[in-house]
């Protein structure tokens, strides 16, 4: 009996050292992957844009600059196209610095599509600068980019 209790208490042990290891390498995984950087946004940007140039104006990006819960943020992107078949926005990309995937939404449009406006909700790991890139028929990119404070962050409520 006194052997069958202590093969029991050192699988016990060995089971418990194994899932903090376990725990400890998935802690680090996610907390790497959480806190996404500037060059990982702007890696997702290029993946995007190539080498074109980004120009401001044409795109306006509407989002608060001060959110309580960063849970579900609600969005909207303008551009200024007249949408006809040879001037019109291909697609709207937004771009959030800090979330673990930075790139938030792709909207592929065309000029069927009458406007070129979208209105949605994403959710915002912290405090961070939030981009919006529009791709013309031209080929040219054109943007905007809002600062954003959230007092309760969100994309990271279980490492609490």
């Amino acid at each position: 009996m006194a052997a069958d209790s202590d093969t029991r208490g050192a699988r016990r042990g060995f089971l418990i050292t194994a899932s903090q290891v376990a725990g400890g390498v998935g802690l680090a995984a996610l907390t790497d992957r959480a806190w996404a950087t500037s060059d990982s946004m702007q890696s997702a940007m290029r993946q995007v844009t190539g080498e074109a140039a980004v120009r401001r104006g044409r795109v306006k990006l509407d989002m608060p600059p001060l959110v309580e819960n960063g849970n579900s943020v609600e969005f909207s992107v303008t551009v200024d196209s007249p949408m006809s078949a040879t001037d019109h926005v291909r697609a709207i990309h937004v771009f959030a610095e800090k979330n673990p995937l930075p790139n938030v939404i792709s909207v592929y449009l065309g000029p069927r599509a009458g406007r070129a406006r979208i209105t949605t909700r994403t959710r915002l790991a912290d405090s961070q600068k939030v981009y919006a890139i529009a791709e013309l028929s031209d080929g040219s990119y054109w943007s905007d980019a809002v600062d954003v404070i959230v007092t309760l962050a969100a994309c990271l409520e279980e490492l609490v």
